[in-house]
């Protein structure tokens, strides 16, 4: 009954975890994606849980997704070399992981930056977080500043029409003084002329 179950779960349950993904080849434990052109958005999201074996490189990588290697804990080989690794916010996961592994895997070698200039040809392992935060350029940002502008502008125009009613009410005040005033006079005429 346990093989059965085994069996069920490898088949069926555990399919994606030990399919070789498309269109990297496999052999046994190792897994060959270099050279196939792959850009960061059609890098294949999973690995076989087994691989021991990993090459990526001489690919069109500029980041790894988050997470992507944290499972292939029997990982002894990782090739990044050869891809034009953006070293902004998004090379933050990689950096993170080539620093967590052993000096013995040896993952860091080649993986270089390519972008932006003032950190080009930089090993991604040795960044500093700060030089990384330093090359985020966030587009919320922007935007952020681009709202604060026009809130900015829209508090002045409230101010600026807020300022002509108080001119206005003002003025109108003025005008229903003296409009009392003059009917006042109008009243006093009229009767000291009914008086005569």
């Amino acid at each position: 009954m346990k093989e059965l179950q085994l069996l069920c779960l490898l088949f069926f349950g555990g399919q994606g975890s030990f399919a070789c993904p498309h269109p990297c080849a496999c052999h046994g434990s190792q897994v060959n994606c270099s050279g196939r052109s792959l850009t960061s958005s059609w890098l294949p999201s999973s690995f076989p849980v087994g691989t021991t074996e990993l090459h990526l490189h001489g690919n069109l990588l500029t980041t790894l997704p988050n997470g992507l290697l944290d499972k292939l804990t029997s990982l002894r080989h990782v090739s990044l070399h050869g891809n034009p690794w953006t070293c902004d916010c998004g090379v933050l996961y990689l950096r993170g992981w080539l620093r967590g592994q052993s000096s013995g895997l040896l993952s860091h070698l080649g993986v270089n930056c390519s972008s932006p200039p003032g950190l080009r040809g930089r090993l991604v392992v040795y960044l500093t977080e700060e030089e990384v935060l330093d090359s985020c350029h966030y587009w919320y940002c922007d935007l952020a500043l681009a709202s604060q502008a026009c809130l900015f502008v829209f508090v002045l125009v409230q101010a600026a029409l807020l300022a002509a009613v108080i001119v206005f009410l003002r003025r109108f005040e003025r005008l229903s003084k003296e409009a009392r005033r003059t009917m006042e006079d109008s009243l006093i005429a009229g009767e000291a002329i009914r008086e005569n």
